[in-house]
């Protein structure tokens, strides 16, 4: 095959811009950990990963020592006297050597241990193009773990460390994010307060009640209804199974004025049968769609079997659909109880009354310039971490064979 490119002008590349990216990543986590500033050097980055993207390459039958050691003899000087000039990590007035020589180390690793492992197929001159996308698909798979993990772990370690502080120490330095064990039990002050002072257990409490039946009620109307439209044959079948998601191409904020003004007349604001009777008509739809799609894959021989043997429509959708079902029902479920439990604006708009808050609605009156913010912080943490346990105790079952061994021979 025709050569794409060259290894040696592509490698470099690769490393340059993989270590750039360590550099970005270590030096706010490291920041962020010792409360020290740091910050990365684009031209000193770059200048690295070039280095380490050249030294990695397969170069003939040199084995990987032997290439190092080349490498590092003919490089090792300008580089050093490059980079003495440009570091890859730059440290703040006040930061200290240790810290800045932790990020060095953090930096090099992160960056030379995944460029052997993405550069180790992509030779020294001509490349393929099979070659040269392989690299190309690991760096950007790479790349892609640590950027999404990131931005996910990053903002969720600075919530969990600023409600672990207290409000003297938020003061002194907004961007500290490390905390002092020594305190013991006080670390929590944020939390005991949220639940003594700000009324959180009857907030938690109403949001699960709200979640709970709201998934209720969705399967209840979601599953006969699905059911009607993979299996029955009516007038409108068509036009009812393509219409299900048409309310979501509304978006909420436009019928909320109307929402509003419906359940002021009704008396239905600042109730709990209020929230609840609004919010499975926003979840029904998706409901509907996601299990309208798996009873069409579901096997129609054992319905019929059931029948068959005597079992009436809805004891054949009890005893065998629903069994069948429950991977599917569990994602729904699941589905169904975030978009509660998560639910804001309708919660913002319908509820005034502190006695019926949900969490969200309770999270938002922590969103003032007289509640400290180390109880906002507190405040999510407490809405996010149920859910998160929540569907790490569903995830392994949602994954779990949806019809082995219904159907055999």
């Amino acid at each position: 095959m025709k050569a794409f490119w060259h290894g040696y002008i592509a490698g470099p590349i690769i490393g340059a811009l993989w270590t750039l990216t360590m550099a970005v990543v270590t030096c706010i986590v490291v920041s962020f950990s010792t409360g020290e500033g740091l910050a990365p050097s684009l031209i000193g980055s770059l200048a690295l990963g070039a280095w380490l993207g050249f030294i990695w390459l397969p170069d003939g039958d040199r084995t990987r020592n032997q290439r190092i050691a080349w490498s590092v003899g003919l490089a090792i000087v300008p580089a050093l006297a490059f980079l003495l000039v440009n570091p890859a990590v730059i440290g703040a007035e006040g930061t200290s050597t240790l810290t800045i020589l932790v990020a060095w180390v953090v930096v090099i690793v992160a960056s030379a241990w995944p460029l052997e492992r993405i550069l180790h197929d992509l030779p020294y001159g001509a490349t393929t193009r099979h070659e040269f996308e392989a690299a190309v698909i690991r760096f950007l798979t790479g790349f892609g773990y640590i950027f999404f993990t990131a931005i996910v772990a990053i903002p969720f370690y600075v919530m969990v460390m600023t409600s672990l502080k207290n409000q003297s120490e938020l003061i002194q330095n907004p961007l500290d994010f490390t905390i002092d064990l020594s305190k013991g039990t006080d670390l929590f002050r944020s939390y005991f307060e949220l639940f003594s002072d700000f009324n959180f257990g009857s907030y938690l409490w109403t949001s699960f009640f709200v979640s709970v039946l709201t998934v209720f009620l969705t399967l209840l109307f979601s599953v006969p209804g699905a059911y009607a439209v993979a299996r029955l044959r009516f007038k409108g079948r068509t036009a009812f199974s393509r219409s299900i998601l048409l309310i979501y191409m509304v978006p909420m904020i436009v019928l909320a004025l109307p929402i509003y003004i419906a359940f002021s007349m009704a008396g239905l604001r600042n109730t709990i049968f209020g929230i609840v009777l609004i919010y499975p008509v926003t979840t029904i739809p998706v409901a509907l769609y996601m299990l309208q799609g798996y009873f069409r894959g579901l096997p129609a021989e054992v319905e019929e079997a059931g029948l068959m043997d005597g079992l009436s429509r809805l004891a054949v959708i009890w005893k065998i659909t629903l069994p069948l079902s429950l991977p599917a029902l569990a994602s729904v479920s699941l589905y169904v109880f975030m978009i509660a439990w998560n639910e804001f604006l309708l919660a913002f708009m319908l509820l005034d009354d502190p006695s019926t808050f949900t969490l969200t609605r309770g999270i938002a009156s922590l969103n003032s310039s007289e509640v400290p913010r180390q109880h906002l912080m507190a405040g999510a943490v407490v809405a996010t971490v149920p859910i998160m346990l929540l569907f790490l105790g569903l995830e392994r079952f949602m994954t779990k064979g949806l019809t082995a061994g219904s159907v055999k021979g």
